[in-house]
């Protein structure tokens, strides 16, 4: 199909190759090692759950207590796989009984790898079937229905710290349209290395992202799904040091969208970027299988950096995000690629050069769901400026097919959003939705005009600077500060104490078949 934008498709051919070799050498890394993370969420997988009597995790009973005594380099399943053998007892049984030191770890007679993966096998097939499952399900669902939601999907956002009140919260922005309810998770827990356990009701700016509230939030957008006669779609975020863990709890609950992006992570949260590279690629294997979209933060670049000076950092992480995806079994049509709406509102024909990136990425990207943010970083209180922002922003998302418009608040930088500011959001993008419905296939764009002229601006300074970041490493560029003006040292950040260099005898038992299967 012809550019709309005049792309020079030679130019996007040079940046996906060398986004493809950036990649390439982060899956090098990531191949050489795991993470206490990655563990963890086998021993979860394995059907391990449940805290002791401290509220510790088991699965982080048992990983700390490998890891003390140096024995993590070999994995945590070989080592469930032989105590299986050895005691007669399930994965469950296992880390109970080290958890009470009923079981020594460092006292499990060995054998064959063969033999372990025999004894794990069941385990792994249990696991795997549910998650088929879940995906068979909404995938029956939606047909039963008659058809998936139109794009964009409008996606709200329920942020109370108390799952039951946001259930009434999600409840009624499903009921007022929306297709996509997102539960915030609570300030800091991507900085936690362990999930918290149960049904919560506190939180700070948000709910604790926990497999039991998972399962409240599924089940409740499940009733009401069949009141609408639509499926509801449930996002929840498995980004910081549980990145893996909360995709494989999502994946068992049915979740459809997860937020799950390493490099937001980085530069947002200081996390060690060795420690959530590697956390990020198991992580996207368990979301491949498990047909969820995932979410990127390329949007949060803009609330650091300038929207139209930096707009090529944007279109630089997008394509990074997509061969690294790739890498992990993740199909174009589950990448929910990020940008946003943030263009300083001042700046004389703002909203032409909005409509050009999100045009411009439409075309680049042309099946994946992208990811679009409303704007924020100019948001100012003026509840009806920022309506009229908002809905230049539906605008530009219906015009360019984008794939998820996350729904933009009047009352954003005022408060935790109330219920009829969602009516008030969804109403907005609903109208727009309707009344411009075809506007993409209707209008065409003046050649050498302002908007082709932005792009090939745009898509040059992108290529300039993927070639820069393939020759230096994506690990050495975000030291210098490469995305979002944010600089991170590679030995730094939270998390790196636990990553660990894999032995001869490591394995992963459910990466291959994920991969296979996904």
């Amino acid at each position: 199909m012809k550019s709309k934008v005049g792309i020079n498709l030679k130019q996007v051919k040079a940046a996906r190759n060398s986004a493809k070799n950036i990649a390439k050498n982060v899956q090098t890394f990531v191949n050489d090692y795991t993470t206490v993370a990655v563990e963890r969420t086998i021993a979860r997988l394995l059907g391990i759950d449940g805290v002791d009597e401290f509220d510790v995790p088991l699965a982080n009973v048992l990983v700390n207590e490998l890891q003390e005594h140096n024995l993590l380099s070999n994995g945590v399943a070989p080592f469930i796989g032989m105590a299986i053998i050895s005691h007669e007892l399930t994965p469950q049984q296992i880390a109970e009984k080290i958890a009470t030191d009923e079981i020594s770890v460092i006292n499990i007679p060995k054998c064959s790898p063969s033999k372990t993966l025999a004894a794990l096998q069941p385990y792994i097939d249990a696991t795997m079937e549910r998650i088929a499952a879940n995906r068979k399900r909404r995938e029956d669902i939606i047909a039963k229905n008659g058809g998936d939601a139109p794009k964009p999907y409008l996606y709200a956002i329920v942020a109370t710290g108390n799952i039951y009140e946001d259930v009434v919260q999600a409840e009624a922005a499903a009921r007022q349209g929306a297709d996509v309810i997102a539960v915030i998770r609570t300030t800091g827990q991507s900085l936690l290395d362990y999930v918290p356990y149960g049904a919560t009701t506190e939180g700070f700016g948000g709910t604790f992202a926990t497999q039991a509230n998972f399962q409240i939030m599924r089940s409740a957008l499940d009733k009401v799904g069949e009141e609408v006669g639509r499926y509801i779609r449930l996002c929840n975020y498995c980004s910081g040091l549980c990145m893996p863990e909360i995709a494989a709890m999502g994946a068992m609950e049915g979740l459809d969208v997860m937020l799950n992006d390493a490099l937001y992570g980085i530069l947002f949260r200081d996390i060690n970027m060795q420690r959530t590279l590697v956390d990020q690629y198991f992580s996207r294997v368990i979301n491949g299988f498990a047909g969820v979209i995932i979410n990127t933060g390329e949007d949060n670049y803009l609330t650091t950096a300038d929207a139209y000076d930096e707009a090529h950092t944007v279109l630089a992480s997008d394509f990074i995000n997509e061969q690294l995806a790739l890498l992990a079994g993740i199909p174009d049509e589950q990448m929910g690629l990020g940008h946003a709406f943030e263009m300083d509102p001042q700046l004389t024909n703002g909203f032409l050069y909005e409509l050009a990136q999100a045009q411009m990425l439409r075309e680049i990207f042309p099946n994946a769901p992208l990811k679009y943010m409303p704007p924020t970083k100019f948001m100012t209180g003026n509840i009806f400026r920022g309506h009229i922002q908002n809905a230049l922003f539906n605008e530009i998302a219906v015009w360019t097919n984008q794939g998820i418009l996350l729904l933009g608040m009047l009352t954003e930088a005022i408060h935790t959003p109330f219920m009829a500011d969602r009516f008030l959001s969804i109403e907005n993008a609903k109208y727009i939705s309707n009344n411009m419905r075809d506007i993409g296939e209707e209008v065409e764009f003046k050649k050498d005009g302002l908007i082709q002229k932005r792009v090939a601006q745009v898509l040059s300074n992108t290529v300039e600077l993927l070639a820069t970041i393939e020759q230096e490493g994506l690990f050495n560029a975000l030291e210098k500060g490469i995305f979002a003006d944010v600089k991170r040292p590679k030995d730094g950040g939270k998390g790196l104490d636990g990553v660990i260099k894999k032995s001869y005898n490591y394995y992963n038992p459910f990466i291959s078949p994920m991969l296979k299967r996904g």
